[in-house]
């Protein structure tokens, strides 16, 4: 496996081009093993992976300390290498529950402060409120992380789950490094008006849930019991009748994959990978053998053939469900 760079944008920073998410490191997929974990991040380092993404409300700040402390116990080479990419904006309380974002320029000062400190870093790579503020326009709250920048506590500016208008509107602001936003074989939205857009203001895409949360990672299957406290438990896509659709979309790729000798999770992360060189696929891998198998999909080479055999057995909109429950899916613009 030869490490391949990639650039967020035409203002962003080089990156590796497979980036680490961390969030299930700390929330949403049930318990994490803290060693494991922090060995899986410097599994990743020392693979070349240099971008390390989270958020500040993943497990209330837990996932923002365990990056801060694998950072800290990674040699000082791979350390320096490092960029973390953070969003923040979520409201939590104290029993787990969300309510609602907050992209005022105070708050958005505040949520930097509390960041740097739980990292361990005096700066923030990239930073992105997570889902927009409804009551707070996208110039203010772009404005303010611009007032970061200028004074170092922050290197670049990204968005995170917004169309196409917002991001010109952010674009008009401030210099965007990239968009983060969900893209996979079954969440193929942004082609449509969201990736022109980006591409039409040399912004980068950091693309997350490459394999659906595991749904197409080849390794989900119709019995599993997933743990207290997995998101999934709530996700329309692996309930019931969908779930079996779903998984009949993977078997259907698990053939393709075959064919070329590779798992199921890697010809699903090549495909993104072949969207274009904008494009830096976020893998959320919370296991060594997870991240050894993620990493495998740089040497995996899609030709027009294969493409357009992967097409056919998984064409756009071929999902049943929608990615997010109806309550979280209203704080995603389209």
């Amino acid at each position: 496996m030869t490490m391949r760079t990639r650039t967020l944008g035409t203002t962003g920073p080089q990156v590796s081009a497979l980036g680490l998410g961390c969030m299930g490191m700390s929330a949403l997929y049930g318990e994490a093993d803290r060693t494991e974990s922090i060995a899986t991040i410097h599994a990743a380092l020392e693979a070349g992976v240099t971008l390390l993404d989270t958020g500040d409300f993943y497990g209330m700040g837990h996932n923002e300390i365990l990056i801060g402390e694998a950072l800290r116990a990674a040699p000082a080479a791979r350390r320096e290498k490092a960029l973390v990419s953070v969003k923040f904006g979520a409201l939590r309380d104290p029993d787990g529950g969300w309510s609602g974002y907050d992209g005022r320029p105070a708050a958005v000062k505040n949520f930097a402060a509390y960041s740097l400190q739980r990292l361990g870093v005096d700066h923030i790579d990239v930073y992105r409120l997570a889902r927009l503020d409804p009551d707070v326009p996208i110039e203010e709250t772009v404005g303010a992380i611009a007032e970061l920048v200028e004074k170092g506590h922050v290197r670049h500016i990204g968005l995170s789950e917004v169309g196409a208008e917002t991001i010109r509107r952010a674009a008009a602001t401030a210099p965007i490094a990239d968009l983060q936003i969900e893209y996979s074989l079954l969440s193929r939205g942004i082609e449509d008006e969201i990736l022109p857009t980006t591409r039409d203001l040399g912004i980068g895409i950091t693309a997350y849930g490459v394999l659906s949360r595991g749904l197409i990672s080849g390794h989900f299957t119709a019995d599993r019991q997933l743990a207290p406290g997995d998101f999934r438990a709530m996700s329309p896509r692996f309930q019931g009748d969908n779930l079996r659709h779903n998984l009949d979309l993977v078997e259907a790729l698990r053939k393709i994959a075959g064919q070329k000798g590779v798992s199921v999770a890697q010809i699903a992360i090549a495909w993104v990978l072949s969207r274009g060189a904008d494009i830096v696929p976020l893998v959320g891998a919370r296991r060594r053998d997870r991240l050894t198998e993620a990493l495998g999909a740089l040497d995996v080479t899609l030709d027009a053939a294969d493409l357009a055999a992967i097409e056919e057995a998984v064409p756009a909109g071929a999902a049943a469900g929608a990615r997010y429950p109806a309550a979280q899916l209203a704080h995603v613009e389209r």
